[in-house]
């Protein structure tokens, strides 16, 4: 029920939206087989498009987006102002150059990531499906597929569009499908054809017969459909239910066989493009709270100017000189300040792409790597970015004794004697009690692993690998040509583990199963009744019958939580139980029930009756079934691991300490979850689990919500359907017990609902968030979040190429924030700061000389001067602030604490900006005074001896705010100090070349510019003794 409102809340909007743009609102649809031109209303093109722009909206949209920020508004006026005459204090160039330069870098990284975007949608637009028309089977682009075409899909072809299921190449009538880039599940989901259709003798028989589909409207929803099959030219006219079982969902793969299927939707109508929302421009936290104290400096403009006017008391054109004051102090808020900062993103991005110890990272978003210094929430996917997404056959424990990975070939010796030895006759005298002890143990371990071999969803496929062909393979029971199928890996693992100690899988259909002894004899069963897993029972049965001795058997195996109630009283399944899942192993419970020829025919005449009803069907039904599970056998557990990615546990352990809170968001089933949430140490072994019961209402939510309440220091685990009758009521209280918990795992999550939950988190605390993922259902997580990182894995590059950071391996993370994050965060904020300081040091000065000369708006440095200032003279050394570090990278990951602090957002805060306010106020007065009292004659020696002293303070205080000094920092340093005094040769228009060369001269700068930096190198000094910064304890 929940699942459906967040489907019809999310239908709402797609309607809307679809109304604004003048389309229609989606409605059921009547679909004939093969006839495109028979259709009732106007479908959309099946094109896929991930692209931000087009061609008509590019240049608009990036322009907007970057003028929608007070801070380049502000410049582009600037620049405006100076084609007014009146206005104009220099010239153009000094302020069109850097505005030009900064649109031209945005736009031309925009048009990279839009062409890359575009030739990757090209790519797939462009694959070639088969299509059934009535001159035979023609090629057609997937772009071009329409609405109630035949499609053609071959084995391991991607299916292009929607469809209904209407024929299968394989013998047993039904096919399995590879959903890992809709739902994130990695395991094989069975899908049966149309009888009708199946049943038909060619595939261009289909065209042949008057046929239709009736289908609901397009939506969200991929775990349900509702349709049905109608013929109309046979008699009686034949119509047949359609469910998710008969569907085809785009984006899947085909695992089996080739399959007919027919169109229903394409485009933006289809299940996977409605499940992904649509990409956003990021922009970072720290660009936010730059351009908020660019505000700041504004106002400061604003004031300062007013102040200048009110002291001439408003004289003549005083709105005038309003004006001209505001362009004469425009150096307050700084035109270079976002040139070196997109500068400096690009150099962050360059040093990630160059980290030797995270090959294989790139950085598809160089706007925001700031992000990565400040996430407090990390939302994390668990197949294929947690774990590998391969089981491994890790235990069998039958009670009395445990075979684990290195104890496997007494398990075979024991299986292999069974079907070896002859059966001594029980009269034979002499038989020692070690062998009879060794028979019946060797028994025991039979049946555990033939029950094992036969209680599963498995079917064996034959493919030719070249020498043999597919048909002799199958007759044969090819070892080297068989592949397991299953909706489960877990199933795969436990069959592969049967067949390596000598029990083998070789055949299945809908009725038999064959098993292969070790001595190559070949074990018939049939198949008398299959009881599938579900959510709700957590268990699966088959009743088999053994073709040799007639015998009729029941077995089960399922989770031990329902299992304990089932089987015979015993005292080590709870506890052996406990053991294998603190391992981290996910715990099968395995039993039997053998059954008499009248026992099975009561019980199937009951079955087929319940089956029969119209009324409560499910849960008669479920009455029969559990009328056989009593007092069954207990005969092992069996213990599975999903591998871990490497170094998963100490990545995890390194980001919790540093302060950030880890949810997990997944689409697998709850067991399955939180075992790998114990396995990888997401939850600490001294923590309790709260799993959060399944609520459908409002007053079983308000009870459960409420006990979890009363819970401390407790990881959460909650399931998606639950989550979405939280989220409806009790929106506010469960996020705030949420973000309460060390730890989240989300189980049975839909795309759409992992991007809600990152939008809620940014929504409800304001923090930063992160979110990992590597399958197509992470990207509409990884576009919603802050940041988002794609791992390049099993499941493709989907949600890499849709990331703002791909990285080959989840361990590579903690290095991306600890580090790379970091030292971004704390370049910026030093960099950002120490530009803001250089361009309030000269408007401190100029406000200085204003006040002295009877507040006149003339510029006190004109020319080339005011340009040199923030180029060629203090460029190079301001920019190599982007190469400063506090401690080396091993010091970074090895104390993740250090991360902690920034999450405060010290390194740029309103005290630090205050701060170098204060510094800049302090020097710039300094500078101005000391010129203006030691200067002697002519106006000429002011300019001489502030500047030389404004560029030589700017350069020491570069290296007072340096931490970790660089070879290119001192050259930068050594390079500007040269630039400046090589170009005073052709100063001579400002400054008085004789006089430079005056020790009048030398003694008077050095004065002032020691009288400016040492009492700022004395307080550095007095601080760094006293009260250490923490990262200092640790380099000292």
């Amino acid at each position: 029920m929940g699942w459906q409102r967040g489907a019809e809340t999310k239908e709402k909007r797609c309607c809307e939206c679809l109304r604004c743009c003048g389309r229609r609102d989606p409605r059921p649809r009547t679909v004939w087989l093969g006839h495109p031109e028979k259709r009732d209303q106007r479908y959309p093109r099946n094109v896929i498009n991930n692209q931000k722009y087009n061609f008509f909206t590019f240049l608009p949209g990036v322009l907007f987006n970057q003028f929608k920020y007070f801070f380049n508004l502000y410049f582009l006026l600037l620049a405006c102002s100076q084609f007014v005459v009146e206005m104009r204090l220099g010239a153009l160039y000094t302020y069109w150059v850097p505005l030009g330069f900064v649109l031209a870098v945005t736009v031309i990284r925009e048009a990279a990531e839009e062409i890359r975007c575009y030739m990757r949608d090209k790519e797939v637009n462009s694959q070639i499906y088969s299509k059934l028309t009535a001159r035979g089977t023609v090629k057609v682009k997937s772009s071009n597929i329409q609405v109630g075409d035949l499609i053609i899909v071959e084995k391991n072809q991607r299916v292009p569009a929607d469809m209904i299921f209407l024929r299968t190449s394989e013998k047993n009538g039904s096919c399995f499908l590879r959903t890992d880039q809709l739902d994130g599940e990695t395991d094989g989901k069975l899908r049966l054809p149309v009888t009708c259709t199946q049943r038909l003798p060619t595939a261009s028989d289909l065209l042949q017969i008057r046929s239709y589909v009736y289908a609901e409207e397009p939506n969200i929803d991929i775990h349900n459909f509702v349709g049905t099959f109608t013929r109309e030219d046979s008699d009686p006219p034949v119509n047949e239910s359609l469910s998710i079982e008969n569907t085809l969902w785009a984006s899947t793969v085909i695992a089996s066989g080739t399959v007919v299927g027919v169109v229903l939707y394409t485009g933006r109508e289809l299940r996977s493009v409605m499940n992904t929302s649509n990409p956003r421009s990021k922009i970072g936290l720290f660009d936010l709270e730059v351009n908020c104290l660019t505000k700041i400096l504004f106002g400061a403009l604003v004031v300062v100017s007013l102040v200048m006017v009110a002291l001439q008391h408003f004289a003549g054109r005083w709105y005038l000189q309003i004006i001209r004051f505001l362009l004469l102090f425009s150096n307050i808020i700084p035109i270079s300040l976002r040139v070196n900062l997109d500068m400096g993103k690009i150099v962050y991005s360059w040093v990630i792409r160059r980290d030797s110890k995270i090959p294989g990272t790139v950085v598809r978003s160089s706007t925001i790597p700031e992000q990565l210094g400040r996430i407090s929430y990390l939302l994390t996917d668990k197949t294929g970015t947690l774990t590998q997404n391969e089981m491994v056959f890790k235990r069998l424990h039958l009670g009395t004794v445990a075979y684990g990975l290195d104890s496997m070939d007494e398990v075979q010796s024991h299986i292999f004697s069974i079907y070896t030895q002859p059966q001594d006759p029980p009269a034979v005298k002499g038989l020692s009690l070690a062998t009879k002890v060794r028979r019946t143990m060797s028994s025991r371990v039979h049946e555990a692993v033939k029950a094992i071999a036969l209680c599963h969803n498995v079917t064996p496929v034959y493919e030719s690998n070249g020498v043999t062909d597919q048909a002799e393979a199958e007759r044969h029971y090819e070892d080297s040509c068989r592949v397991y199928q299953a909706s489960s890996p877990d199933e795969v693992a436990l069959v592969q583990w049967t067949e390596s100690v000598g029990l083998t899988l070789v055949g299945r259909d809908q009725s038999s199963v064959q098993l292969r002894s070790p001595g190559g004899h070949i074990l018939n069963f049939t198949i008398l009744q299959i009881f599938p897993f579900t959510y709700e029972s957590k268990r699966m049965g088959i009743i088999v019958r053994d073709e040799s001795t007639g015998e009729i058997t029941f077995y089960m195996k399922g989770a031990d939580v329902v299992m304990a109630g089932i089987v015979q009283y015993n005292d080590w399944l709870e506890e052996e139980c406990g053991n294998m899942a603190r391992e981290g192993l996910r715990v099968l419970v395995v039993a039997k029930k053998s059954l008499t020829e009248e026992q099975y025919q009561d019980f199937e005449a009951r079955y087929v009756q319940a089956k029969l009803s119209v009324h409560d069907r499910s849960l008669k039904v479920a009455t029969v079934i559990e009328s056989l599970e009593m007092e069954m056998e207990l005969l092992c557990l069996t213990g599975v691991e999903d591998q871990l990615q490497t170094d998963v546990r100490p990545t995890l352990e390194t980001l919790r300490n540093a302060g950030i809170k880890v949810w997990m968001l997944t689409g697998d089933k709850l067991e399955t979850a939180t075992c790998t949430a114990k396995n990888a140490h997401l939850v600490t072994r001294t923590q309790d689990i709260h799993i959060f019961r399944l609520v459908t209402n409002r007053g079983e939510a308000h009870l459960e919500l409420n006990a979890f309440r009363r819970k401390h220091d407790c990881a959460l685990v909650i399931s998606g359907d639950s989550l979405e009758v939280c989220l409806k009521y009790y929106e506010y209280e469960f996020m705030e017990l949420a973000c309460q918990c060390p730890a989240v795992v989300c189980c049975r999550c839909a795309p759409t609902q992992k991007a809600q939950i990152v939008r809620l988190l940014q929504e409800r605390t304001g923090k930063l968030t992160c979110a990992v993922g590597d399958g197509g259902n992470d990207v509409s997580m990884i576009q919603e979040a802050d940041c988002g990182v794609g791992v390049e894995g099993k499941e493709g590059k989907q949600a890499s190429l849709a990331a703002d950071f791909s990285i080959t391996q989840f361990k590579h993370l903690g290095r991306l924030l600890m580090v790379h994050g970091r030292n971004s965060y704390k370049r910026s904020a030093a960099l950002s700061q120490f530009v803001i300081h250089r361009s309030l040091c000269i408007s401190t000065m100029q406000a200085v000389f204003s006040s002295v000369f009877y507040f006149a708006s003339v510029p006190l440095y004109q020319g080339f001067l005011i340009i040199g200032y923030s180029t060629i003279y203090t460029m190079f050394p301001v920019f190599s602030l982007v190469l400063d570090k506090d401690v080396k990278s091993e010091v970074a990951m090895l104390y993740p604490e250090l991360y902690k602090d920034l999450l405060k957002g010290r390194p740029l805060s309103y005290k630090t900006f205050l701060i170098w306010v204060l510094i800049s106020i302090y020097q710039g007065s300094i500078i101005m005074y000391g010129a203006l009292l030691l200067f002697e004659s002519e106006f000429v020696h002011i300019v001489a001896i502030s500047f030389t002293s404004l560029i030589l303070t700017e350069l020491l205080m570069v290296a007072l705010t340096i931490q970790t000094w660089h070879w290119l920092m001192i050259v930068a340093e050594l390079l500007s100090l040269s630039c400046y005094i090589a170009s005073l040769v052709f100063l001579h228009e400002f400054i008085d070349v004789y006089f430079i060369a005056t020790l009048s001269f030398l003694w008077k700068v050095t004065v002032i510019t020691l009288v400016s930096c040492l009492p700022l190198y004395v307080l550095k000094y007095l601080r760094r003794r006293f009260s250490p910064p923490s990262y200092s304890k640790l380099t000292s």
